[in-house]
């Protein structure tokens, strides 16, 4: 496993380096900059891989950006573009019938092979979309190993229902010894993991679906793959879970047929009460699970009936939270891609999940190596489960201890304190003033956007009798975004004690530089709270408010003046268009 300590160091200094660093970035479709509608932004990396040095974070394994890096274009690169290519031309062989059709397609995707190839700069898994690409553009076949993929779930499935597999299940023999001697409460549980890791076992033999002797097997078979060890320090954690009360849990599915297996698990979780989302792919991709799959294969249908879909590409952290809260707990979402794992463009939705959630459980090699074997940190505790060499193995990585999350009970439990001192001033006679400004709207000017609300705020407090006034600034936490900011202050501000909402007005900007004896710097010249993504947000709340509390009142820009800002960029605390800019 490759560590922080043995990483290359990135000499920034070095402008020969630097140009072939930002190369690969461009080569691979995946800078912000270049392909700001694409690619996520820093801030919305962040919530799920944990940024150290000011370190650049890229999406495939060490070994091959170290590989790429090192300019020689050596063996191990070489082989891998040659897996893919051979991969797809596989492809054509598998599913084109005309000759002609046959030796076009595979002569279009050598010459594009062949051309992105060239510098050695292009990841394998964006070649490998690519190519694949071409393929179903010229072909329009839109799922092409569909029909596979269903015959997989369906074989597995038909073996999971089999009378056989569940006596094999069942059966206590050979775990009295485990169980001798043991409470009620301990027995419980000891149960609870057997049955877990027999059903865990079962993902070390993909022949149960993948039509290579796939009758089912006798009751002695099936109890002999019930004992395949499991090795790696990832398991006890993964058992862990079946002690844990109510852990969100981000399941990534792979591929077909041990989809099935997974959500054996997914639902054994579940019925402990935990939040599992499933995570598949936007778009099909060889054999990986995608949404096409789970909305048109049998098997998986009957086995999500009960699931919620989270169709929404952009959902808020408010209405993911709400959505999690529910009895429900059974999710599926899609990452936003198609391809092998790439955080770099999985959708606003996976991060904010990945964010949310306690654990990620990752499937497969691939993942393994993006996740665990990488030497970045992310902001999940992640469990990877692979089958390598006839071995189950499960590993483990740790989140970075440096990673400051708020859960939404925590932000609620902020948010009723500040209810509780409304409450106070409430019962002393006193008036309520929210006050709305800019906080994080100027990229890099937070601390100074802080000193403004707070000098005027003083300077209001010091002119007005039995005023109390709820300075936004001073609530806020490192680590703390923007989701958390707004999820905690749309608690506070619906909760109807504030007698009047005062948004910044650029009056009140002057003002502060004016009590603080200086002149106002250009970047603050004619701005006032219609410039923040947050104050819009909060005045669409407040127009809600004054419908339940129409005594209520506003104070500041006129309505119509607050339409121009739209949405945060994910993790930023300014609207997503600022990030072009």
């Amino acid at each position: 496993m490759t560590t922080k300590e043995n990483r290359p160091v990135l000499i920034k200094d070095d402008p020969d380096f630097t140009a072939w660093f930002t190369a690969f970035f461009l080569k691979n479709h995946i800078d912000p900059f270049a392909y700001p509608t694409k690619v996520g932004a820093r801030e919305q990396v962040e919530f799920m891989v944990y940024i150290e040095n000011d370190e650049r974070y890229y999406p495939c394994s060490d070994k091959m950006f170290d590989a790429i890096m090192s300019r020689q274009y050596p063996p191990y690169l070489k082989s891998q573009y040659e897996q893919v290519f051979n991969r797809i031309m596989v492809l054509v062989d598998k599913f084109i019938d005309s000759k002609y059709d046959t030796v076009f397609l595979k002569e279009l995707i050598k010459i594009k092979y062949e051309d992105e190839i060239q510098t050695g700069l292009l990841m394998p898994s964006r070649l490998e979309k690519r190519l694949y690409k071409i393929f179903l553009s010229r072909t329009h076949i839109e799922n092409p190993y569909s029909s596979e993929k269903m015959a997989a779930n369906n074989s597995i499935n038909k073996f999971l229902k089999s009378h056989i597999f569940q006596k094999a299940l069942n059966q206590i023999e050979d775990s009295l010894e485990m169980i001798k001697g043991l409470s009620l409460f301990e027995l419980r549980e000891k149960i609870k993991k057997i049955e877990f890791q027999r059903l865990l076992t079962l993902m070390a033999h993909d022949h149960l679906w993948t039509g290579e002797n796939n009758k089912v097997a006798s009751l002695e078979k099936i109890k002999k793959m019930m004992k395949t060890p499991v090795k790696g320090d990832g398991l006890t954690f993964l058992l862990a879970l079946i002690r844990l009360k109510k852990q969100k849990i981000l399941w990534l599915a792979n591929e077909a047929g041990e989809i099935v297996v997974d959500l054996m698990l997914v639902k054994f979780l579940a019925e402990l009460g935990h939040t599992i989302i499933l995570a598949v792919k936007e778009a099909p991709f060889f054999t990986k699970v995608c949404i096409a799959d789970v909305r048109t294969d049998p098997v998986l249908i009957k086995e999500l009936e009960e699931a919620n879909f989270i169709h929404e590409k952009t959902i808020s952290k408010n209405n993911l939270v709400e959505l999690l809260k529910q009895e429900k707990h059974i999710h599926v979402v899609s990452n936003g891609t198609r391809e092998d794992l790439n955080l770099l463009l999985v959708s606003t939705t996976f991060s904010r999940v990945f964010k949310e959630v306690d654990y990620v459980i990752s499937r497969g090699i691939t993942q393994k190596e993006i996740l665990i074997d990488s030497h970045f940190s992310f902001t999940q505790n992640i469990i990877n489960i692979s089958f390598v060499k006839n071995s189950l193995i499960v590993t483990y990585k740790k989140r970075h201890s440096g990673f400051i999350k708020f859960s939404h009970q925590q932000l609620e439990n902020k948010a009723n304190k500040i209810i509780d001192q409304m409450k106070s001033a409430k019962k002393q006679d006193m008036t309520i003033m929210f006050y709305s400004g800019i906080i994080g709207s100027i990229p890099g000017k937070i601390d100074v956007a802080k000193k403004i609300m707070t000098t005027f705020i003083e300077h209001l407090k010091s002119h007005s009798a039995n005023l109390f006034i709820i300075n936004p600034s001073v609530y806020y936490e490192p680590g703390m975004d923007a989701d958390d900011l707004m999820y905690m202050w749309e608690i506070v501000q619906k909760s109807t004690y504030i007698d009047i909402w005062r948004f910044q007005t650029s009056e009140d900007i002057v003002e502060s530089f004016s009590l603080m004896k200086q002149k106002v710097p250009p970047e603050w010249i004619g701005k006032d709270s219609t410039y923040s993504t947050g104050c819009t947000k909060e005045m669409k709340i407040a127009q809600a408010v004054q419908k339940k509390n129409f005594e209520m009142q506003l104070i500041g820009p006129s309505l119509d003046k607050f339409m121009r800002r739209n949405e945060y960029g994910v993790g930023s605390m300014y609207d997503q268009r600022l990030a072009e800019l």
